[in-house]
């Protein structure tokens, strides 16, 4: 007799119960993989998050809030700043690079930012060209992030009008005045970027100067800007940059890195709670194998019994004992990877659409090595003690009785 058919019988004699325990385990393993997903999502998004710019400028108000409007296109801005903090910027001897961007409508739902152009070339570098088309030089041209090109299907050519606010409205029929005036403004699509993977995918961009052409901003002196990107020469320039224009009244200047690691551990802190939830779920699995052991410890009794008395060894008599908690557990660990993997890929533009979170659900996470394990170690651990009890069994005492 073979171990394997030995414990296939075992687990096809209680369906029920047995399906109970692969769908404890496999809904576990897929929740702690999309929890996995999502936390590379966010790393990821983290390290590539805002290039080269170590310093970030807006005005006063929360440094998060102002590195996740600029940076990943999402939230409010902090507010505007004067465009002679730009010129400042640019000439202060320790910056290389500096861009200033505008931000306040939406393309259905897609923010459209105002960039100075040389943005692309100092973030992407040379090798980042355009997927389609080209840069825009003049007002009214714009180019649209790959996700956004997807999911709107648009080409080069094509044209659109923009709505007031960075998130397209339910109210929009009930403003009629306020949409009229921005929809009288029409972009024209000249370029589509290759896929970044950066929340600039989800983005719309055009030249500096659309917000004050669509808002008829007055002269120069009083035109402003939501925020300006620096790339300094050296950390030590980036500090000087930071404590200079931190005095300016209104401003603030911050480190990029810090405000975004600032947002990752507020991230962090709020899965502590799903974590919770996953801990119980997996204790709730580890109970589930429990209980389907313990219900057929009288049954199982019998069969050593009857394993001892035709000569089978004690390492075939463990194997039958413990392996049917194994393969239960295999084959809802292999369906909850599988779903897990699968429940990322369908969500993966959701996702992104609304976060700017990238999910690479067709990698394998690191995490998921650790996952296999202690699924396998919780279920060996929960098989070992109704083996026990019924490995104990006085085999012709059983028999007599």
């Amino acid at each position: 007799m073979k171990v394997i058919s030995l414990l296939w019988s075992h687990i096809w004699h209680r369906k029920t119960l047995s399906l109970l325990t692969i769908s404890s385990v496999a809904i576990t393993a897929a929740l702690v993989v999309f929890l996995l997903l999502c936390s590379q999502g966010v790393e990821q998004g983290a390290e590539k998050g805002y290039g080269p710019f170590e310093v970030t400028i807006g005005a006063k108000g929360s440094a998060s809030q102002l590195a996740l409007n600029t940076y990943y296109h999402i939230g409010a801005p902090t507010g505007n700043i004067p465009i002679t903090v730009l010129e400042d910027v640019s000439k202060n001897e320790f910056v290389d690079s500096a861009y200033a961007m505008t931000t306040g409508d939406n393309y259905n739902g897609f923010p459209i930012v105002g960039m100075e152009p040389g943005y692309f070339l100092t973030r992407y570098g040379a090798a980042k060209q355009m997927a389609q088309g080209k840069l825009y030089s003049k007002l009214g041209e714009a180019i649209v992030g790959s996700y956004v090109a997807s999911s709107k299907g648009l080409r080069v050519g094509d044209t659109f009008a923009g709505a007031h606010g960075l998130i397209q409205g339910l109210e929009e029929e009930e403003d009629g005045e306020e949409e009229e005036h921005h929809h009288a403004f029409t972009y024209t699509v000249v370029g589509i970027l290759p896929p970044l993977h950066t929340s600039d995918d989800r983005a719309v961009f055009t030249t500096l100067d659309y917000a004050w052409a669509i808002h008829e901003s007055q002269p120069d002196k009083a035109k402003e800007i939501t925020s300006i990107v620096v790339k300094p020469k050296s950390l030590l320039g980036a500090q000087s940059v930071k404590t200079v224009f931190a005095q300016y009244n209104n401003v603030q200047a911050v480190y990029t890195s810090k405000a975004i690691a600032d947002v990752v551990n507020v991230v962090d802190q709020g899965t502590q709670a799903v974590k919770f939830v996953t801990m119980i779920c997996i204790l709730l699995a580890a109970g589930s194998i429990l209980l389907s052991l313990t219900a057929a410890v009288h049954e199982r009794k019998r069969d050593v019994a009857l394993l001892r008395l035709i000569g089978k060894s004690k390492y075939f008599i463990w194997l039958s004992l413990i392996g049917e908690g194994v393969i239960l557990t295999c084959i809802g660990l292999m369906l909850g990877l599988v779903a897990g993997h699968l429940g990322g890929y369908v969500s993966r533009d959701v996702v992104f659409a609304n976060t700017g979170l990238q999910i690479q659900a067709g990698a394998f996470v690191p995490g998921e090595s650790l996952l296999i394990i202690f699924t396998l170690l919780i279920a060996i651990i929960a098989s070992v003690g109704p083996a026990i009890q019924a490995y104990r069994v006085d085999s012709l005492q059983l028999f007599r009785s």
